[in-house]
């Protein structure tokens, strides 16, 4: 499919169902939309996840000077991450330990925002912050998703890119200089809202007011603490985001209640970790298990339902022998071994028990609006685990 130029408005197939006809997007201003359709025709969820993507991985690249890619799925990010190089153990759980390529800094970002939570990362659409390069869309050309948005792209990314979904994988090309109103608008039943943008700049002195015993807040951390507070800017409030090292390895979105949404995402947090365990890295699957269903298998193997491929006649169908057990005793050894993790909340933990269930997945770092009424209570439980907690003052609801 060629490119389409620029446009005023695009029609899309139909909106958030296929009973919701007709679906557009388009200028109210009459000026040209801000993207152009290289290759697909993306549909009412790709675009609200291309856009919101984009102003995350964008945001991401200022705030770190690194380049930063996005997954996300249903309006909320799967993951999200910062170029750092892997290593050889992120390489295997990622799925990208056997492809020799070069990994630039933009590929080392999408293999991560993609394999912090493969589960929910599967159909996933793709922001990146920079032009696709070559070795990006390599990776991105052996995983299930519905389409990608950045910049730019070099000839031969686009070149393979234009070859996934038999041709019509989505393709959007964005004007990286596009400046948005400074108030938007949406419509709930016929009704207009306005509000003003959330141009809020997250920065290193947003993690200066720091409450706890323990102030020792180090570059690494800062710059973790921001990346998980940029995600929550684009992610379905009630929301909490794990982070270590460039990557948010769990992300809790939706959740009416807020201790709900940091279970949520520890677990996932924690399950990042679990794979990798040696035992799991070491599992003897056979070789003609795809990724996908390795992935499912290891989420059931690192979880209380281990024996569902365990089990005779469950564990031949995945593995050349049968794996040991991998006992709730031994998972809970191993995520003690999970340090230095970063906790942003998009607004006040009301108890401590947030905290308590954050300690567990290895949080020494946090962010977090304050002004509960048991804010004493929140910085105490911090402070009996020598954590350190900054209090930000901002909310980042998104809904």
């Amino acid at each position: 499919m060629t490119e389409r130029e620029n446009m005023n408005e695009f029609q899309l197939k139909y909106g958030c169902n296929p009973n919701q006809k007709p679906a557009r997007i388009f200028m109210e201003d009459g000026s040209d939309l801000p993207v152009k359709i290289l290759n697909g025709r993306p549909g009412y969820i790709n675009f609200l996840d291309a856009l919101n993507g984009w102003q995350l991985v964008s945001e991401m690249k200022k705030a770190t000077g690194i380049p930063a890619a996005a997954s996300f799925k249903h309006v909320s990010p799967a993951g999200a991450a910062v170029g750092l190089p892997l290593s050889e153990t992120e390489r295997k759980i990622y799925w990208v330990d056997d492809m020799d390529i070069e990994f630039t800094p933009l590929a080392n970002a999408y293999a991560r925002a993609r394999g912090a939570d493969r589960m929910s990362s599967f159909g996933d659409f793709i922001s990146l912050s920079d032009p696709c390069d070559k070795a990006t869309a390599l990776i991105i050309k052996r995983e299930v998703s519905d389409g990608v948005i950045a910049p730019g792209f070099d000839d031969e990314a686009l070149r393979i890119l234009k070859a996934k979904k038999k041709g019509n994988y989505n393709i959007i090309q964005i004007d990286e200089s596009y400046q948005p109103a400074p108030v938007e608008k949406k419509q709930v039943f016929g009704i207009t809202f306005e509000q003003g943008r959330n141009e809020l700049v997250i920065g290193d002195d947003f993690f200066s007011n720091i409450v706890t015993e323990n102030k020792d807040l180090p570059d690494s951390a800062k710059r973790d603490l921001a990346i998980s507070m940029i995600a929550l800017k684009y992610t379905q409030s009630n929301s909490v985001c794990y982070v270590k090292n460039g990557q948010c390895i769990g992300i809790g979105a939706g959740q009416q209640s807020r201790i709900h949404c940091t279970r949520l995402a520890g677990d996932k947090a924690d399950k990042w970790f679990l794979r990798q365990a040696p035992c799991v890295l070491d599992l003897p699957f056979r070789d003609d298990v795809h990724r996908a269903d390795r992935d499912n298998a290891i989420d059931l193997y690192t979880g209380d339902d281990c024996m569902d491929v365990l089990r005779d006649g469950a564990w031949q169908r995945l593995f050349t022998r049968q794996p040991d057990e991998f006992t709730r005793e031994d998972r809970k050894n191993w995520i003690k071994k999970n340090t230095d993790v970063c906790l942003g909340s998009d607004a006040f933990f009301p108890f401590g028990d947030n905290i308590e269930r954050a300690k567990r997945s290895g949080v020494k770092y946090v962010a977090e609006p304050g002004g509960s009424i048991r804010d004493d209570n929140v910085i105490e439980t911090c402070n009996k685990y020598g954590m350190v907690m900054a209090f930000t003052g901002i909310r980042l609801f998104h809904h």
